[in-house]
């Protein structure tokens, strides 16, 4: 390769896991890896469109998601087609882990949404997360799921500006 020619990007299979079973599987760019954070670039992965009422997802939406090994949580940046900050999608998870070319992250049902203002912040999911069984299978892991999604709240409450929103460093 030569010295003005672009390194081509690393691409990882992000690999979504509920309740033991493959919720979703995309394909995304690496951006960093730094041994505890791992970030991604990724565009919706979903089916079409996914209209929450506070915020739809889409065709040609980008999402930089960041994932952490010891972290329950993961900080995924929403962007419109056109660039446009939608906001903070957060899913409770399980620390990540990435053996090679796969990201592998186990969702716990909580979910936390950041407005790109910082004026929503709203909690999602709880009665999924209730209805897990979390709770009663492994109390340590609903315990450490429930004080991520007060520690991700928190953090919204004191300010979309940075050092608080988003918890990515």
């Amino acid at each position: 390769m030569s010295a003005n020619s672009p390194e081509p990007s690393q691409r990882v299979d992000v690999v979504l896991l509920k309740a033991g079973r493959t919720k979703i599987r995309y394909e995304a760019e690496l951006l960093t890896d730094d041994g505890t954070r791992i970030t991604v670039r990724a565009p919706w992965a979903g089916e079409g469109f996914r209209d929450f009422g506070f915020v739809r997802f889409e065709p040609g939406d980008v999402f930089t998601e960041h994932y952490w090994r010891d972290r329950w949580y993961a900080v995924k940046e929403v962007r419109s087609s056109d660039g446009t900050l939608k906001g903070w999608y957060c899913d409770i998870t399980r620390p990540a882990s990435r053996n090679g070319a796969e990201l592998v992250v186990e969702d716990l049902d909580l979910d936390l949404w950041v407005s790109a203002d910082g004026t929503d912040v709203l909690r999602l999911d709880e009665d999924e997360f209730a209805e897990s069984g979390l709770a009663e299978r492994d109390p340590e892991a609903a315990s450490a799921a429930a004080t991520a999604l007060d520690e991700l709240e928190a953090l919204a409450h004191l300010s979309t500006d940075a050092p608080h929103w988003p918890p990515i460093s």
